[in-house]
């Protein structure tokens, strides 16, 4: 293929928040000022128990696949995020299900980073429960 030939693909940003009570996907253009697609574990299930769970996140992520087809995106940068803060660092257990269900689904999957705000000793951390 000539340079005149060759089809530039679109690529996207798919900011995953994955915490124990809900996850949530939002994808924006490449530049992160235009939300494209946005989804919920609510969404996709009925128990709020099962919010956060992985097979929500999968359903969440098929969905969301087939509206970033519809819309001609061809590969998303995953950027994960857990609670962070004085909250727990490590993402939830939708975090993983949810890139897997993406790649499964026909997205190229470019770069995941992990943007979990870590605090450079901010706040004071809440007390230890006594048992």
């Amino acid at each position: 293929m000539s340079e005149s030939e060759t089809t530039e693909s679109r690529w996207a940003i798919a900011n995953v928040f994955a915490s124990f009570n809900n996850t949530l996907i939002t994808v924006t253009d490449i530049t992160g000022a235009e939300t494209l697609i946005k989804s919920s574990g609510g969404a996709v299930v009925k128990q709020n128990r099962d919010e956060a769970s992985p097979y929500a996140a999968m359903q969440m992520a098929e969905g969301v696949a087939e509206q970033l087809k519809a819309q001609g995106i061809e590969g998303v940068h995953v950027r994960i995020r857990g609670p962070g803060g004085n909250a727990q660092k490590s993402p939830g257990p939708g975090a993983q299900p949810t890139i897997r269900a993406l790649a499964r689904a026909g997205i190229e999957i470019g770069r995941i980073e992990d943007v979990t705000p870590i605090p450079h000793d901010g706040t004071r951390a809440p007390k230890k429960n006594r048992l």
